[in-house]
C-alpha cells in the first residue's frame, strides 16, 4: 500500500465491502460515513511510520462504532508489529491482500465508546510522544541553536544547507516520537539507518549526525525513553556508516 491512488485502484473490486479511509480521515467524519454506508470493514493504508499516531486515532474511531479495520503498507512494520500494537483487526502488507482477512472471515469488535488510544498503548500515560510532539518546533530551534555555538563551521553553510539540517532535525525528532508512541526503539533506529545514508551520499560526515543526536538527548533530560532511544541509537551509528563504506551504495543494506 503505497499511496492512496494505488489502495483505491487495487480495492476497486471490493468497494461493496470494505471503504478505503484516508490516514488523515477526520474522526467525526469517518464514523458518519460508516453509519451512512455500513461497510464490512475498514482498510486504512500507512506507508510513513509518522502518520500511524493518526492512524491510530482514526482505528480507535471506527472499531468504538464496531467496524472492524484492516490495516497495511510499510508503516506498519515488515512483520505488522505495529498493527497488533493498535489492536488492528487484520494485516495486509498491500492493497492486493486487503481481501485475504475478509474472506478468512473478521470479527466485529465490541462497540464502545470509552476506548482510547492509550488503552492500547498504556504507556502513553509517561506524556513523552505528547510533550515532545507539542513542543517540536521550539525543540528544532533549541538544537540548532546549540549546534551552531558547537559548532562555529556551521555559520559557513549556505541558506540551503541551513534549510537542510533543520529539516533533517525535524524528521528526526518526528521518527523519535513515533518510536515513544510505539514504545518501540526500532522505529527510530531504521530511520537514524536511513539518514546516515542519507547524509553519507551528501558528503555530510556521520559525526555531525552523532552531534545532533547528543545535542538532543541534552535537551530531552526530563524524557527517560526519548533519551534511552536515543542513547541506544548513537553508537550504531558507527556500525551504520561502516556498512555503508563497505556496500558502497549510499543507503544501508
Amino acid at each position: 500500500m503505497t499511496d492512496a491512488r494505488t489502495t483505491d485502484r487495487e480495492v476497486a473490486p471490493l468497494r461493496e465491502r470494505l471503504w478505503a479511509a484516508a490516514v488523515d480521515a477526520d474522526e467525526a467524519g469517518a464514523v458518519a460515513h460508516l453509519h451512512a454506508t455500513a461497510p464490512e470493514a475498514v482498510l486504512l493504508p500507512a506507508s510513513l511510520p509518522t502518520r500511524l499516531p493518526t492512524a491510530h486515532a482514526a482505528l480507535t474511531a471506527c472499531r468504538s462504532i464496531g467496524v472492524p479495520v484492516l490495516v497495511g503498507g510499510a508503516a506498519f512494520g515488515p512483520d505488522g508489529r505495529e498493527a497488533r500494537a493498535v489492536r488492528a483487526d487484520g494485516w495486509a502488507a498491500h492493497a492486493r491482500h486487503a481481501a485475504d482477512p475478509l474472506e478468512a472471515g473478521v470479527e466485529k469488535p465490541y462497540a464502545t465508546a470509552a476506548r482510547h488510544q492509550v488503552d492500547d498503548l498504556p504507556h502513553l500515560a509517561d506524556q513523552e510522544y505528547t510533550l515532545i510532539t507539542g513542543t517540536r518546533a521550539a525543540l528544532v530551534r533549541q538544537v540548532l541553536h546549540d549546534l551552531w555555538e558547537r559548532s562555529p563551521v556551521l555559520w559557513s553553510y549556505t541558506p540551503e544547507q541551513q534549510d537542510r539540517t533543520a529539516e533533517d532535525l525535524q524528521h528526526i525528532i518526528e521518527f523519535l516520537a513515533t518510536a515513544l508512541y510505539f514504545d518501540d526503539p526500532d522505529i527510530f533506529a531504521r530511520f537514524v539507518g536511513w539518514t546516515t545514508g542519507i547524509l553519507t551520499a551528501r558528503g555530510v560526515p556521520v559525526e555531525w549526525l552523532h552531534l545532533g543526536l547528543t545535542v538532543l538527548a541534552g535537551h530531552l533530560y526530563d524524557f527517560p525513553r526519548a533519551r534511552r532511544f536515543l542513547n541506544e541509537t548513537a553508537p550504531a551509528l558507527d556500525s551504520f556508516a561502516t556498512t555503508l563504506s563497505v556496500t558502497g551504495t549510499g543507503t544501508p543494506a
